[in-house]
């Protein structure tokens, strides 16, 4: 018996032992041992600090940064990413911080950027927090295999010929916000309104209306839900350091499940019935689902019905997920910013106007006529240079991989600053802080001399697979609005760029709209 005991309890000792040395080890002697290696390649940053890193120091200086509205500028890295922007004037643009035990590693020179988004398989995808792929967990977060397999599925769904499909679409839901504007104007043929949660809604519309077709009124709820489940993720990522948290049953854990499940359910329902009229013959319907579950089809027929080579139902409500989140998030952050900037430079505003009524006169917005506006597209890159959708993205090192003269071990991770490289003297001038669309106007390849300076839809072969919908659908939007009005700031605009997933205006935007004169 007494012999039974002591077995038990060096086994129980054994145990603790290892338990603790994986503790002592990934709290503190791997972070020191990455620290030292990182120091030796020349990166500065602060000493590791046991558990939080500097994550304490981000959160209080970003708290103070967005606590009021800035002045009116549009130099807002000091706010809208105020830590990094610390951590690079202290320490120099590769830099290295620490997001709890975990080095990240600031990437700003235009050959490393470019390395990082080429080497898919060496810079992946940062692992995430189970709660914050609810939110979309399709090809965004895929590594691999699945990554390769999902890109070659979806493509068809963004090719040439199917946007071009889609494109009465975009025309009719911009001309329902058209007509909600013109009925707010008072008698003056003036109103003042937050265009805001009008973008929100109208990108909402044409995503529900092009992934979803006639079934676009379910898609609609699926988006109340999906801004939801956005606000909730935000919290849930400044808690993702904390060890242990997100098995905690808490209000917003709870509650991010519920939602989550209401999409499933929603999103499963629309695929079933889609899935049946396609084994029935049915022609395929000419929206993204429609499309994805074609070539989805397609490529199982291809290779006998094998499962592996197909998406299963939950990779296909996954990208759907992801079609709402991307593709809504995406150009309506776009559209606002525009407006704003267009309010204040009036005469960018009024060129944009003269072309798109030079191209179009009375008609309709057509294809070809929206890829020639030239002066709207420079006003749109410039936008998306100086308010991108996305402010950083992070990848993690896996096994040990040089980038240039720098050697990264595994475990570390890169953060490449977009809104900081886009706002970077050196790269764009003494101007790089101030609206200036003329610099795109021989092309994005002229205006970095070819580096990899501007990347708003990332980069390499990873880049944003829609992209080229959400730019057609910004073009859209904007020639009918500006056909239609102008637009001023309101007295009561309150410029305050905030990071929630994507860069939103904290306060909205209140602009003051008037009717052109026709």
């Amino acid at each position: 018996m007494a012999t039974t005991t002591a077995i038990v309890l060096f086994i129980l000792m054994t145990l603790s032992l290892i338990w603790a040395w994986k503790i002592l080890n990934w709290l503190w002697l791997k972070p020191k041992k990455l620290e030292k290696f990182l120091r030796e390649q020349g990166l500065k940053g602060n000493s590791y600090r046991l558990l939080v890193g500097d994550i304490r120091d981000l959160l209080k200086m970003r708290k103070e940064a967005t606590s009021k509205p800035m002045n009116l500028s549009d130099d807002i890295v000091p706010r809208v990413f105020s830590y990094f922007h610390h951590s690079a004037a202290k320490y120099g643009k590769n830099s290295f911080m620490w997001f709890g035990p975990t080095p990240r590693v600031n990437i700003s020179d235009p050959e490393l950027i470019k390395d990082v988004f080429n080497k898919i398989y060496d810079f992946q995808k940062l692992d995430v927090n189970p709660l914050v792929r609810l939110l979309a967990n399709g090809l965004v977060n895929l590594e691999g295999e699945k990554w390769s397999k999902h890109r070659k599925l979806i493509n068809p769904a963004f090719n040439l010929e199917k946007l071009k499909i889609m494109l009465p679409i975009f025309f009719k839901s911009c001309d329902d916000l058209i007509r909600k504007w013109e009925r707010m104007l008072s008698s003056d043929g003036s109103c003042e309104l937050d265009v805001w949660p009008f973008l929100q809604n109208l990108a909402s519309d044409v995503i529900s209306r092009t992934a979803f077709g006639s079934s676009y009124e379910e898609g609609r709820r699926i988006f109340q839900l999906q801004i939801e489940q956005a606000e909730l993720t935000k919290k849930v990522m400044i808690q993702v350091f904390i060890p242990g948290w997100r098995f905690l049953p808490t209000s917003t854990h709870r509650r991010m499940k519920e939602i989550d499940r209401e999409i499933k359910a929603s999103l499963t329902d629309m695929i079933n019935k889609r899935e049946i009229a396609l084994k029935a013959g049915e022609a395929t319907k000419d929206d993204l689902l429609g499309i994805l579950l074609e070539s989805n089809h397609k490529e199982m027929e291809e290779h006998d019905n094998n499962k592996d080579v197909g998406m299963s139902l939950d990779d296909v409500i996954e990208e759907c997920k992801l079609f709402y989140f991307a593709g809504q998030e995406t150009t309506s952050v776009l559209l606002v910013w525009t407006m704003m900037l267009l309010s204040r430079y009036p005469d960018w505003q009024a060129r944009a106007r003269e072309e798109v009524l030079q191209v179009f006169g009375n008609n309709k917005p057509n294809f070809d006529g929206l890829n020639h506006l030239k002066i709207v597209t420079m006003i749109l890159y410039e936008v998306l240079r100086l308010y991108p959708p996305a402010i950083a993205i992070s990848r993690s090192t896996h096994k040990d991989v040089k980038l240039g003269n720098l050697t990264l071990p595994a475990g570390v991770q890169i953060t490449l600053p977009i809104v900081l490289v886009h706002h970077d003297s050196e790269l764009w001038g003494e101007d790089a802080k101030v609206f200036n669309p003329e610099r795109f106007s021989e092309g994005i390849s002229k205006a970095t001399n070819g580096r990899a300076s501007f990347f708003p839809f990332g980069g390499g072969p990873r880049i944003c697979i829609g992209q080229n919908f959400s730019m057609l659908e910004a073009k859209m939007a904007m020639a009918m609005i500006l056909k239609k009005f102008s637009f001023e700031l309101s007295p009561s605009y309150a410029h305050a760029p905030t990071q929630v997933i994507t860069l939103q205006p904290k306060y909205g935007a209140h602009l003051i709209l008037r009717k052109v004169a026709t």
